[in-house]
């Protein structure tokens, strides 16, 4: 089922959808699909009756003769230079097989191309992972800044009322607008940067990313160490490929046998005592055995055999890196995960310190500076868990993309 996604609200299902339609090799697969069906066709055709033209014309040294003399009888001697023009039907009786399995590979073939398109565009989605895990780090980054805007200013209120009651220097209240400009440049900065991963995911995706596009959560997803990645698909066709044609060998080695019908005009036709030019017709069956194919059998079932052995170790190779990709990946979700739990120990205390700054700075025990660093320190701890969050979903997925489930 196709994940409903709107111009406001943006899922990550939704953008993995999107990114396949949108990319461009997406229109290889119905290139593939009019090749195999085409190739399909002309396979299909050798079951048809087979017409041949051809024709001939010679010199021989030496011609028929009959070597007696019969009198009063004029026995013709044929000429030496002969001539000849045809045209044959011929009907196989035995091309069956052969035709089923080249109709087979023909398929099995596009189904292995198809296959290499489905890689391709599964890899996709790890572009759209660091695309939109960067859009909601940002965006949480910005809130996290506009959270810290609002200390300041907090803070900047109970300065003024000291000021304006003769307790605290006018420089204090300098020194936190001096802060609140900085926190609004990099509020500045980090909007500039979210644009950027914006316009390259609406690049992807063909979709607007605006400004105003929420780019929605995705829920923490269900992790399985069971491999089922589209390259092991590739693989397996891959191997069916060479059983098919490891079967085609086999078909071409029989012998065949065929109806045929010829027709023709030449100089002798069929009766060999005539030296005119004359129409014929002959019919028949025709059996043909190539015996060529022998030649080369046991060294193509070799290279076959070689082909095999050469998939099985690209699977396993496959496997092997795969599951050292999960161990590592394993590895940064629980890092993550043990993080973002002495984050949130790190933030409450944080708290307390900034809830007791405030008191002193309102009773005019603390300076500006010393409550500009309590802030600031709060405000590390909040955009570390905010970062560690992003990355311990973004961990999540990765690993979910791994493995391909």
């Amino acid at each position: 089922m196709v994940p409903r996604i709107s111009a406001q609200v943006l899922t990550l299902e939704g953008c993995y959808t999107l990114v396949r339609q949108n990319y461009p090799m997406v229109k290889q697969r119905a290139l593939i699909e009019k090749m195999r069906d085409f190739t399909v066709s002309n396979a299909a055709k050798g079951t048809l009756p087979q017409l041949s033209v051809g024709g001939q014309a010679t010199y021989q040294s030496a011609v028929t003769r009959i070597p007696i003399e019969v009198p009063g009888l004029d026995i013709p001697t044929l000429s030496k230079d002969q001539y000849k023009i045809f045209g044959e039907i011929s009907q196989s009786l035995t091309d069956g097989p052969v035709v089923s399995q080249q109709k087979e590979l023909a398929r099995v073939s596009a189904a292995a191309e198809t296959q290499k398109v489905e890689v391709e565009l599964y890899k996709l989605r790890e572009r759209v992972n660091q695309l939109f895990f960067g859009i909601l780090l940002l965006e949480a980054q910005i809130k996290q800044t506009e959270l810290l805007e609002n200390d300041i200013r907090v803070g900047l209120n109970k300065t003024e009322a000291a000021i304006a009651n003769g307790t605290a220097l006018k420089s204090n209240a300098d020194i936190l607008n001096a802060e609140l400009l900085k926190t609004e440049q990099r509020r500045i900065e980090l909007r500039a940067n979210r644009q950027g991963y914006a316009d390259m995911l609406a690049l992807l995706i063909n979709q607007p990313v605006e400004e105003s596009t929420v780019l929605e959560t995705p829920p923490v997803p269900g992790l399985s160490p069971d491999i089922n990645r589209p390259e092991l698909g590739l693989y397996e066709v891959q191997q069916k490929s060479f059983e098919v044609q490891n079967r085609l060998l086999s078909a071409r080695l029989n012998p065949r046998l065929s109806l045929f019908v010829q027709g023709g005009y030449g100089r002798p036709a069929l009766n060999l005592l005539s030296n005119t030019f004359d129409f014929y017709a002959l019919g028949g069956v025709r059996l043909n055995w190539n015996l060529n194919a022998f030649y080369t059998l046991k060294n193509d079932r070799e290279l076959l055999t070689i082909n095999r052995s050469t998939v099985d170790l690209q699977r396993e190779t496959f496997l092997f890196n795969t599951r050292i990709s999960l161990k590592q990946q394993g590895s940064e979700i629980n890092k993550y995960q043990a993080l973002i739990d002495t984050d949130n120990r790190i933030i409450a205390l944080r708290d307390q310190v900034k809830t007791t700054a405030n008191t002193q700075l309102e009773f005019g025990t603390l300076t500006v500076n010393d409550y500009l660093t309590y802030l600031n320190a709060e405000d590390q701890a909040r955009q570390n868990l905010l970062l560690h969050q992003i990355q311990l979903l973004m961990a999540q997925y990765a690993y979910a993309v791994t493995t391909g489930n």
